[in-house]
């Protein structure tokens, strides 16, 4: 029986998934006003829409923690802003010549847009924690299978981008993958998101073993920081399952 303290902490929480979300739809309409490559950017959306209905799919079955229901969407919005400008003419040089009177890609020397490496970067450093933490408690190779899921995921995209570019007209997949000319863009994507995935769970399981005095089974992590049990399942359920009364 939920007390008048659970019943607070458990709408606290439910304002905190929705606020997110609408953070995250506020961002994704914003990427759409005045569009300039609309063709393009609905491809790309066409993940972004996958990837959402996946997580509020997950959300009705097995709620998230929090923190990995943040993550998951951080990622999807850094996707979303580098859809409008099909990753290769992400504006950050400008944005940061405004803010701070620097143009990144000058200050490294930089060739190309490197956008696109930011984002297979936070796709690491966002679903290597979400994925270890999903595995916790269950496998004491929890941090490795979460290294080599991001690995085996961003392989089979490299594929997925290569029968793209062997099947549209040059100039449309390029647009699409933005390689930039770079004949080891595939390799140096992959090869990022790992580094990112290593970093996220390295952090993920540091953050487990304070909270938890180094115990490594007997439940799953919460966004709190602390062991859930199966009641703490079934209170983050719901958060997203109507009571039936």
């Amino acid at each position: 029986m939920t007390g008048r303290g659970g019943t607070a902490r458990i709408a606290g929480a439910r304002t905190s998934y929705r606020w997110t979300l609408v953070v995250f739809f506020v961002v994704v309409t914003a990427t759409w006003w005045r569009p300039i490559h609309p063709a393009e950017q609905a491809l790309h959306h066409s993940l972004t829409l996958i990837g959402l209905v996946a997580l509020l799919l997950v959300q009705r079955a097995r709620p998230l923690p929090y923190a990995s229901f943040l993550l998951i969407l951080i990622f999807l919005a850094l996707h979303s802003v580098a859809a409008r400008w099909i990753y290769s003419f992400v504006p950050y040089d400008d944005w940061t010549s405004a803010l701070f009177g620097v143009r990144i890609s000058e200050t490294f020397g930089w060739q190309r847009n490197n956008f696109d490496r930011l984002v297979h970067l936070s796709y690491g450093l966002c679903f290597g924690p979400v994925i270890f933490r999903a595995l916790a408690g269950r496998t004491r190779w929890a941090a490795l299978l979460a290294v080599e899921i991001v690995v085996s995921t961003s392989a089979l995209y490299e594929l997925f981008e290569w029968a793209i570019a062997m099947t549209l007209a040059p100039a449309d997949a390029e647009a699409y993958n933005g390689q930039q000319g770079d004949m080891w863009d595939a390799h140096r994507d992959m090869a990022i998101a790992t580094l990112g995935a290593i970093a996220g769970v390295a952090v993920a399981y540091f953050v487990r073993r304070r909270s938890t005095g180094g115990l490594s089974s007997g439940g799953e992590l919460s966004s709190s920081g602390e062991l859930s049990s199966s009641g703490g399942q079934r209170t983050r359920r719901r958060l997203f399952v109507a009571d039936r009364r």
